[in-house]
């Protein structure tokens, strides 16, 4: 059981650094708290079930097409709410004030359009030319669970595993090797010396914006096989975990929610495990002792420099 619980929770943990990744994006360059954060996951998470059930194709399919109207959400969402925000006196509290708003706006609409009933697709359904490819190269059943170090695990969460650690590689190569990249890890450091050296701080900001809601579409879609289900109520959870894995990794480092994402699933799979009544009070409870213990976070980088 043990051996489960923790490859299990190395899979749910690389999910969900693909879930906090973006929300710590966000943070680390515009120093806002996005509270509807878990809505847009959760509304990526019906464009999967729409692709499926309406549409009848491959969930994997929702993933470019969450992550493209997602960026392009969140370029006109910066646009019209994040300028004035940075202009106020204190953008970071109006920021959670804003975006709780918001998230209520989100959560009721979804509620209206789709209702408060449960969401699912078929695990089946994921990855259905990746399972026969599978069968191809290494034979078995194409429906049939993947085999880690003689345990067996959905197909499902291997698949959410391997797009989240593609997704965090791209992130890495966004920050680490582009031009683009290069800028935004300036807004990050010094906002208003980027700005002094005439680097457009509002456009970089708005694509980091963009990209961060695209990431969280992408672990929406996503969700309804890491989670079983999903409702309109359910972005207010995914918020309170997507806050408990940046803070764990390191608020306003993104790449640290790698880390944060792992120790996080491993954590909330061995109690699952062994003390299942207690697994939805883990995200409270780490809050409270990462930061009582160690405000900063496991990588230890600070986001205020006075």
């Amino acid at each position: 059981m043990l051996v489960y619980a923790l490859v299990a929770g190395l899979l749910f943990g690389l999910y969900f650094s693909l879930v906090g990744i973006g929300l710590n994006l966000v943070f680390g360059v515009m120093r806002i708290v996005n509270l509807a954060h878990g809505d847009f996951l959760m509304l990526g998470a019906f464009i999967a079930v729409g692709v499926s059930a309406l549409a009848g194709f491959d969930p994997l399919f929702a993933v470019p097409l969450a992550f493209v109207v997602f960026v392009l959400v969140g370029l006109v969402l910066y646009y019209l709410l994040v300028p004035r925000l940075q202009g106020s006196v204190d953008p970071e509290m109006l920021s959670i004030i804003l975006f709780f708003g918001l998230s209520q706006v989100i959560e009721a609409l979804t509620t209206i359009a789709f209702g408060t009933s449960e969401r699912s697709i078929d695990s089946g359904e994921l990855g259905k030319i990746l399972a026969g490819l599978r069968v191809h190269v290494f034979g078995g059943d194409a429906d049939g669970p993947v085999e880690l170090l003689g345990q067996s695990f959905p197909t499902s969460w291997v698949i959410s595993a391997a797009v989240s650690v593609v997704a965090i590689l791209l992130v890495y190569v966004y920050l680490y090797r582009t031009r683009l990249g290069t800028l935004t890890r300036a807004v990050m450091s010094r906002r208003e010396e980027a700005f002094a050296t005439g680097i457009n701080v509002d456009r970089v900001s708005a694509v980091a914006f963009g990209i961060g809601l695209g990431l969280a579409a992408i672990a929406g879609v996503f969700a309804p096989f890491m989670f079983g289900s999903v409702t309109p109520a359910f972005g207010e959870d995914a918020t309170v975990t997507s806050f408990a894995i940046v803070v764990l990794g390191s608020l306003g480092n993104p790449l640290g929610t790698a880390l944060g994402g792992v120790v996080y699933g491993i954590s909330y799979m061995v109690v699952q495990t062994y003390l299942s009544s207690w697994a939805d009070l883990l995200p409270y409870v780490l809050l409270i002792l990462i930061l009582l213990l160690r405000p900063s976070g496991l990588l230890g980088r600070r986001v205020r420099v006075a």
